[in-house]
């Protein structure tokens, strides 16, 4: 159950989150994430602060060969998926 209760028709911006799976494009890669907001809640869906964060890696803003990362999301992992992929480790 999602911790914020809303009607599924009444928010057209919230239609993304019931598509079961989101493709993204990071790194020369393609990433597919299951979304189950129904059943998973809030931490099942890939957000748009998420997209946001790993474009920002991806453009070079922060360099991540050869350092340690570490993911404190609470989200599908998106930004940690990436950040591995531009070679930051764990």
């Amino acid at each position: 159950m999602a911790l914020v209760p809303y009607e599924e028709t009444t928010e057209l911006g919230l239609q993304k989150f019931h598509k079961p799976l989101a493709t993204f494009s990071f790194a020369n890669y393609t990433i597919q994430i299951r979304q189950d907001w129904r059943h998973l809640g809030v931490a099942a869906v890939v957000w748009d602060a998420a997209i946001v964060l790993s474009t920002y890696l991806e453009m070079g803003a922060v360099e991540l060969r050869g350092r340690s990362a570490v993911e404190l999301g609470a989200g599908t992992g998106l930004v940690g998926i990436v950040a591995a992929l531009l070679g930051g480790g764990i």
